[in-house]
């Protein structure tokens, strides 16, 4: 029965603690955009970005620098 004491008190603390970094992250745009990166993620191009360049005879003779 004497754990109760020691207990009760102990997750009051764990719950307001819980509930500060909650509020934090809500405060701080955590959860503003759920959908927004799934779709980034899909809609993804392939392309290489500006100033890349494919050496394409490497590429589509399948050889490695190692070969």
């Amino acid at each position: 029965m004497e754990i109760l004491y020691l207990l009760i008190p102990l997750s009051l603390v764990l719950v307001f603690v819980i509930a500060i970094i909650f509020w934090r992250s809500v405060k701080g745009g955590q959860f503003d955009d759920l959908e927004g990166p799934g779709y980034r993620v899909l809609m993804d191009d392939d392309s290489p970005a500006a100033g890349e360049k494919i050496d394409s005879a490497d590429s589509s003779q399948g050889k490695t620098p190692a070969d």
